[in-house]
């Protein structure tokens, strides 16, 4: 199979929205590799350069090590399934899939046997001389991915595939295309906007945002080190909790991070991967604490407020902690709304970001699982420096003629 490198790519469109921003990622030969963002992070369209159905405006695609930047798509062996419905409505079942190698003027034996094999794969036996029309919206994805992997290439896309499907049918597809790359061996690049979906299916994540790589990791290590307050809030369910305008100072040995909610006492392995921890003491620089769900207990002195709602049946509950505040905390059992309630916090396993550029304060610690991926160690910009990006890559807008 094959690997895959961008370098630096943008893709800027004619009306100069850019979706792309300075792209570098890689993927290893049969790695199963996850893009995941909300909706206009630019996924798509970093599918579709790698597959040629866009040029970059700039940057380098690399195949193998091969320069694909001015390959036709044709050319590049790379098969590709959409979120939508591309099978064609007058081919039947057999034709689609055999579409792409006759389409190569492959031998008609060949077609046979590859058709034949795929079908046995992925259970289609039954339907194989049935339109497109008369199949379900499950079944109809099935083929796109039988149609895909037909002719073996060199490189699978998928662009949000099971968006259409509900939970039951999703989880089935997720397990057939699971199953194709454990048997194919294949390397696989997976779009998705559905975490769960990514954190099943992904051996690394490529999380992303409004055209900008946040971060690229495992997804272990981008929930427990995550590189800005955008990957902590995108990875992790029920979403992660926020106090923000909070002071860090020190008291004697002791250092503390202060809010008007409360006083929390940094723990030394916190103080020791906070690596410049006193120029935020001295300059009263404020930080954004980061407290998952997870990490607090019902009962306790850190933070107190009142129940508004018990959600995930029971296990979790919203504490309205001021008016402008509410967190989500793990609940216990005879939990209900209206309960004034104390709330404690694993301060082990506090995150501590930037207020102004949104990164994180603190270093990797023994806890952190290394790979041999570089973009592991990639770095996102300030979120300010974005903001500044964003706004100078905004169409212009031509002022009206009188």
């Amino acid at each position: 199979m094959s690997s895959l490198k961008l370098s630096n790519v943008n893709k800027v469109y004619p009306s100069g929205e850019t979706a792309l921003y300075e792209v570098n990622l890689e993927a290893n030969d049969k790695e199963f590799l996850v893009i995941v963002g909300a909706d206009g992070s630019g996924k798509s369209s970093l599918l579709r350069v790698i597959a040629g159905l866009e040029d970059a405006t700039s940057g380098e695609v690399f195949i193998d090590d091969k320069d694909m930047s001015d390959v036709e798509p044709k050319n590049r062996d790379v098969a590709m399934v959409f979120q939508s419905n591309t099978l064609y409505p007058s081919l039947n079942v057999y034709d689609n899939m055999a579409f792409g190698l006759r389409l190569r003027k492959s031998p008609e034996a060949l077609v046979q046997e590859r058709v034949k094999v795929v079908a046995n794969m992925l259970g289609l036996n039954d339907i194989l001389y049935k339109k497109p029309k008369v199949l379900t919206a499950a079944m109809k994805q099935r083929v796109s991915v039988a149609r895909a992997i037909v002719r073996e290439p060199r490189l699978y896309l998928f662009d949000d595939p099971l968006s259409g499907l509900d939970e039951k049918l999703r989880s089935d597809m997720l397990n057939v295309i699971l199953n194709v790359q454990a048997r194919l061996q294949g390397t696989f690049v997976y779009a998705t906007k559905n975490l769960p979906e990514a954190l099943t299916i992904g051996t690394r994540l490529v999380v992303m945002k409004d055209g900008f790589v946040q971060q690229i990791d495992t997804p272990s290590n981008l929930y427990d080190y995550p590189a800005n307050t955008y990957v902590a809030f995108y990875i992790g369910s029920p979403t992660i909790n926020f106090l923000k305008k909070v002071k860090i100072t020190a008291e004697g040995e002791k250092y503390y991070a202060v809010s008007e909610l409360g006083k929390f006492e940094l723990t030394a392995e916190t103080v020791s991967r906070f690596g410049n921890i006193n120029d935020y003491v001295t300059s009263g620089k404020y930080v954004t604490l980061g407290i998952r769900p997870e990490d607090t207990e019902i009962g306790g002195q850190a933070l107190s407020g009142a129940v508004t709602e018990v959600t995930d049946g029971g296990d979790y509950a919203e504490v309205e902690l001021t008016r402008d505040i509410s967190f989500t905390v793990r609940a216990k059992d005879g939990l209900k709304k209206g309960d004034n309630v104390g709330i404690s916090v694993d301060l082990s396993r506090l995150y501590i970001f930037d207020a102004v550029t949104c990164l994180t304060l603190l270093k990797k610690d023994g806890g952190y699982t290394e790979t041999e991926f570089k973009d592991a160690a990639f770095t996102p910009l300030p979120f300010d420096e974005e903001v500044r990006i964003h706004e100078s890559l905004k169409p212009k807008k031509h002022a009206k003629k009188k």
